[in-house]
């Protein structure tokens, strides 16, 4: 069959598959089973042996144990003793405790790898204060969805785990490549804030009474175990001393500890927590099964590389290559979640990208940065529906509230691309370690 028309066919038959409500990676196999059909490959034996391959990766043991760490710390006193610890220093700050949001976000994205998670815990804490002492409610809403798409970017990232396992690159590095760009995203969102607040001081409320310095470092204290739990694990990578697993397994024990520190780890949110990591950990296991069953059909049918022939045929630059992509990855957000985006375009796009001379670390980060904007689209983003259910408000209206945010995205990608040292010197550094 032409290429030309089968690779639209395969189109549709994904987007069928997706519309009748089936489970993104069964909706991936039967694409993948498709494709073998048509092109007369042995899918049976390919396929488990592919799925076999892409489940018994060694790299991949650090995706349920830091799914598992988030999952305790979302179960314990964390976003309680980070908003007491946080809001203090805010205070003088224009914008004041709106800055809580994003740095608490940025937090809880460092131990919890979800955005969805990181959304949830903060949003449930800072959001209810912050309407009770008459902050406006729409940036409110607009810095949750804003900064809870941080735990996709700031490691221990869960997508740069998947990224890294289908790409075959160092997940270590790309945890480190995401630091600074994480760091850059946070003082964006805070930027703006400040420069929201001071154009609009009628909608702030009145400022609070001062604190003394010394009632400021006591509120800190909260802080303290979490920042030496993501020094520990970020830190540890960096240094050489643990690989990511390792690093994943002290954060885990770590985790438990500091549960049972604050009081909360019972029997239940245990029990809780460990449910909680396996749903989501066989979640994407499945999901990757299925993207690289789909990876080996297109390797059969030789979509891949007829596509990445074509992309070359037409000498596009790496720029314009790149901006393509953008427009591609945000349109195939509004529909998928960040993981099924990453895994189920990663085999066609990335002959294009080394094609270009792309830096495959950098280029996670770039497609992390992008895939990001996915989750505060309508109508299928994940932080839209949890604030949804948070606040009662429509998915499109929160969408609003969150459009100043995704245009920074924007910016920040703009900035790594005209900037990719962003992304790849701390790795660098690293390896020269």
């Amino acid at each position: 069959m032409d290429l030309s028309l089968f690779a639209p066919l395969l189109g549709v038959v994904l987007l069928v598959s997706l519309a009748l409500g089936l489970w993104v990676s069964v909706a991936l196999a039967a694409c993948a089973l498709f494709a073998m059909y048509f092109v007369s490959a042995p899918s049976g034996p390919v396929l488990m042996t592919t799925v076999w391959g892409a489940a018994n990766s060694w790299d991949l043991t650090a995706l349920p144990m830091f799914i598992w760490m988030g999952e305790i710390l979302f179960r314990s006193k964390l976003s309680e003793n980070m908003f007491a610890g946080l809001s203090p220093w805010m205070r003088n700050l224009p914008g004041r405790l709106f800055h809580v949001n994003i740095i608490g976000c940025g937090i809880f994205a460092a131990v919890s790898g979800s955005s969805a998670a990181t959304t949830a815990t903060i949003g449930k804490m800072a959001l209810p204060e912050l309407l009770k002492r008459g902050y406006d409610e729409r940036l409110a809403i607009g810095t949750l969805a804003g900064s809870g798409t941080l735990g996709l970017l700031i490691p221990p990232s869960i997508i740069l785990i998947v990224y890294g396992a289908a790409t075959e690159q160092s997940i270590a590095r790309l945890f480190i490549a995401g630091v600074l760009p994480g760091a850059m995203l946070c003082l964006l969102f805070m930027g703006y804030v400040i420069a929201w607040s001071l154009i609009n001081r009628a909608k702030m409320p009145e400022a609070d009474p001062a604190i003394p310095f010394m009632e400021r470092l006591i509120a800190t204290r909260g802080l303290l175990p979490i920042i030496l739990l993501i020094v520990g694990v970020i830190g540890s990578i960096y240094a050489g001393l643990a690989a990511p697993t390792e690093a994943a397994a002290v954060g885990v024990l770590l985790s438990l500890f500091l549960s049972w520190w604050y009081g909360t780890l019972t029997k239940a949110s245990f029990t809780d927590a460990l449910l909680g990591a396996t749903r989501t950990s066989c979640m994407i296991a499945f999901i990757l099964a299925g993207a690289a069953m789909l990876t080996v059909a297109m390797g059969f049918t030789g979509i891949p590389r007829e596509l990445a022939g074509w992309i070359g045929s037409m000498n596009l630059s790496p720029y314009a290559l790149l901006a393509a992509l953008t427009l591609f990855f945000i349109v195939l957000g509004c529909f998928l979640d960040g993981i099924s985006v990453v895994v189920l375009t990663t085999s066609v796009i990335l002959p294009m990208v080394e094609a270009a001379g792309l830096d495959l670390i950098w280029f996670g980060i770039y497609l992390v940065l992008v895939v990001e904007m996915s989750q505060i689209t309508p109508p299928v983003g994940f932080n839209l529906f949890v604030l949804q259910a948070m606040t009662g408000r429509n998915i499109f209206q929160i969408a609003r509230m969150a459009l100043p945010f995704f245009l920074i995205m924007i910016l920040a990608v703009a900035l790594i691309v005209a900037f990719p040292g962003l992304a790849t010197w701390l790795p660098q550094t690293m390896l020269s370690n």
